[in-house]
């Protein structure tokens, strides 16, 4: 999970508060959105410009969200804006595919997929294309509406959709994301509970700037099954709701194989209030009740950027950051700590926070994060700093730090380790290539005289 700043300006009329990435990626990562689905059935009018494929037919150079026509054009402007994305749309004729060369707008060709509510049932073809996407590396956006939200009244609405998507395809049917998603109509009423470890994570506060909330006008949310999937993330919950809880999540990320998945439980908020005539639309992109814009274009980059082929699934060529918050400088963010275990100030190998796990007496504490590692990448390397203190004397080892990867120990360090200094550790990682695991450092202390274990700059380049 990496952060890439892009450059150029966001569209004029967006809200202030939205800040521009700084740096121009290249080459331009490609976004493709769905119109497969009944996306603009009933009063929707989910797509970004009604020129498609190629949104630029309609305008080359857009200025604001009515350069081209459709609900979510400010989004679709936004982002091409950047001079970072290279947009198109799957229209109503297309095929949604994986790996088929006869067709010009193949998932392979991508680095994101954006279902903007879709309200047709996906077809077994289509949902093992989508899974087998994501799997090899590609990013998922899925945006639903409410429960009972059956615009072309076929019988499935966009909960159905996606839920079936999750739990009935060829891929893995087994809660492959570690989410479900609830069949809700909630009214009004603006989340702004940011969840626990996403402070600070490129989602919440990413290069187009910083969520404090979101809106809901009549949609649902999300129940989260960690146990299903250590990666899923309630990124933003309902009011009231706990920000470390299951339950109450508006939006969701996961990652599943070596893509990334995002989840909007609510389509108000990316309806910029303009489209195509006939259509009842709602401004929630531009809603000061919450930060829409910024949410949806953070997690747009987020998913884009996770994809290291430049087309959508299987990484290849040179390495890339893996690691989210390896200095600890954003505290917890994107770390998972036991009891005991903190981000600390005391020390430090780099800035000024580090991660201290031990210290204490007849005590197991730990850091992990899920880490995707993919397949094709030069190398597949994990780094970090330790720095141990002890009260122990001599060879023996009584106090052990242990560093894991879904569970096996790759290397163990201990109270007889280099004392007082900042020493470094290089792992090898291509046996997990293809996965996403767990990292862990665990810190072992016996009953007797503590060890102390600092951990920093923990970098996985794959």
């Amino acid at each position: 999970m990496k952060i890439v700043l892009l450059s150029g300006a966001l569209v004029a009329a967006m809200s202030p508060a939205l800040q521009s990435p700084a740096t121009a990626a290249t080459p331009p990562y490609k976004v493709l959105f769905d119109n497969t689905s009944a996306e603009t059935a009933g009063n929707a009018d989910w797509i970004i410009s009604t020129s498609q494929p190629d949104p630029l037919g309609q305008n080359a150079n857009p200025s604001g969200e009515t350069s081209w026509t459709g609900a979510v054009s400010a989004w679709g402007v936004a982002l091409q804006r950047t001079g970072s994305y290279s947009l198109a749309t799957l229209p109503s004729t297309g095929r949604i595919t994986y790996g088929d060369s006869t067709n010009a707008q193949d998932l392979s060709n991508y680095d994101e997929f954006v279902l903007p509510e879709p309200n047709i049932l996906f077809t077994a073809a289509e949902k093992t294309a989508i899974m087998k996407f994501v799997q090899a590396g590609g990013g998922l956006f899925m945006v639903s509406d409410h429960d009972v939200s059956d615009r072309n009244n076929d019988g499935a609405d966009s909960v159905d959709v996606l839920n079936d998507l999750m739990t009935n395809n060829s891929v893995d049917s087994t809660d492959p994301f570690g989410f479900s998603i609830d069949y809700l109509n909630i009214g009004t009423e603006n989340p702004n509970v940011i969840g626990a470890q996403a402070a600070g994570d490129p989602v919440i506060a990413g290069p187009f700037g910083t969520v404090t909330g979101a809106i809901i006008r009549n949609g649902t949310t999300a129940t989260l099954h960690p146990a299903d999937n250590g990666a899923v993330r309630g990124e933003l919950y309902r009011t009231g709701y706990s920000a470390s809880g299951t339950t109450g999540a508006a939006f969701v990320t996961s990652t599943f194989g070596s893509g990334h998945v995002a989840y909007w439980g609510d389509s108000s908020p990316i309806d910029d209030g303009t489209g195509q005539s006939g259509n009842t639309l709602y401004n929630g992109w531009n809603d000061p009740a919450g930060t829409d814009a910024a949410l949806a274009l953070n997690a747009t980059q987020w998913l884009a950027s996770g994809s290291t082929s430049g087309g959508g699934g299987g990484g290849t060529g040179t390495p890339a950051e893996r690691v989210t918050n390896g200095g600890f400088e954003s505290g917890n963010s994107y770390w998972s700590l036991g009891s005991g275990a903190a981000v600390v100030t005391t020390r430090a190998y780099a800035g000024t926070h580090s991660l201290l796990a031990g210290g204490t007496v007849s005590s197991t504490q730990s850091a992990t994060q899920q880490v995707t590692i993919p397949t094709g990448a030069s190398s597949q390397t994990l780094t970090f700093r330790t720095y141990v203190t002890t009260q122990e004397s001599g060879a023996t080892a009584y106090d052990k730090l242990n560093i894991q990867a879904n569970g096996t120990t790759l290397k163990t360090y201990s109270n007889a380790s280099t004392n007082g200094s900042w020493f470094v550790t290089t792992l090898d990682l291509s046996a997990y290539a293809g996965q996403t695991i767990t990292l862990k450092f665990q810190a072992v202390n016996d009953s007797t005289l503590p060890t102390s274990f600092y951990v920093d700059a923990v970098s996985v380049m794959a």
